[in-house]
């Protein structure tokens, strides 16, 4: 049995594998959505011997399935955003300790200690629904902090304002961490030259602004805060695990975590280092549901293992490997 231990304490790509093929073989064994799915694909367990063998499971699954690796009551279940009448997604918690081991250990291993900082959240969409993942993480994250200046925000610009003046100016190290159209609306508000604070956008215009490309997006919100480089989370409600961009969009992820690039015509196979596909995660934390996802985004990786994410296929379905996804 693989536990929390040996997949928060991998510390090199060897090491990665062999945990990843123990994590294969065990999900194969106890999730009957994933074994289903493999023998779809005429895929033998005992086969597979190396990363690029290990099916993934298209994301949209978790729509349509109960995708979980063992029979532990529920502790929480995570649910994706959506406009009226889409079917949402649904990860199945089973044990949220892992969850929680997850985000702390990624957030000390890129920006060390979490009572360092004041941590603000400007997330109106999340906080105006239940079931968000990311809200359990920062809400989590502000108590931690152990600072009484740390706290959510929702429609109260002019506050957020304030605080972010006053902290700053006050040499405090902060983390706004906010979605891309508040932080947008908050810059249009007011413009800032800060020096201590760190912006980290969490993604997507929830419909509420027109998309625009990445390289606009940073510039403008460099131009609104006055800071040099915009942070970025590569998270999402299937994962349990997040990459983190610390400028110029380009993902790391924590050591439990990895992409691969899939060719976008043939999802069983690999496109080489630099050229664009979609991206397939291996979440090691994700042990009670599925660690081998084929998500829908687009982008490329690079040699040193980190990775750029360069949009979303341009139809619903990933193309090829939807057996079962009904």
């Amino acid at each position: 049995m693989i536990t929390s231990q040996d997949i928060f304490t991998i510390s090199n790509a060897k090491q990665f594998e062999k945990i990843a093929l123990k994590v294969f073989r065990y999900q194969h064994e106890n999730n009957s959505v994933y074994r289903e799915f493999c023998e779809l694909l005429k895929v033998e367990k005992g086969r597979v011997k190396s990363l690029q063998q290990i099916p993934f499971l298209p994301i949209q699954f978790f729509k349509s399935r109960e995708v979980v690796s063992n029979s532990d009551s529920i502790q929480e279940t995570f649910t994706s955003s959506g406009t009226t009448g889409m079917i949402t997604s649904k990860h199945l918690i089973t044990d949220v300790t892992l969850y929680e081991d997850s985000y702390r250990n990624a957030f000390s291993e890129f920006y060390g200690n979490i009572e360092d900082y004041v941590v603000l959240a400007l997330l109106p969409s999340y906080l105006e629904r239940s079931g968000s993942s990311l809200i359990y993480m920062v809400k989590d994250l502000i108590e931690l902090s152990n600072n009484s200046n740390s706290g959510f925000y929702l429609n109260n610009y002019d506050e957020l304002i304030s605080k972010l003046i006053e902290l700053d100016s006050l040499g405090q190290n902060v983390l706004l961490i906010g979605v891309t159209y508040a932080l947008l609306d908050l810059i249009e508000k007011r413009k800032f030259e800060l020096k201590n604070t760190i912006i980290m956008e969490t993604g997507g215009m929830k419909g509420k602004r027109k998309e625009i490309i990445r390289e606009e997006l940073q510039e403008l919100l460099c131009n609104g805060f006055g800071v040099s480089s915009i942070h970025s989370e590569y998270g999402m409600t299937e994962l349990l695990s997040q990459a983190y961009s610390l400028g110029n969009g380009i993902f790391e992820c924590p050591n439990w975590m990895n992409i691969l690039i899939r060719d976008t015509e043939d999802p069983l196979t690999y496109v080489p280092v630099g050229k664009t596909g979609g991206i397939n995660v291996i979440d090691l934390a994700n042990i009670n549901s599925c660690s081998f996802i084929a998500t829908q985004d687009l982008g490329k990786k690079y040699p040193n293992n980190s990775f750029e994410v360069l949009g979303r296929f341009d139809n619903s379905d990933i193309r090829g490997c939807n057996l079962m996804v009904l």
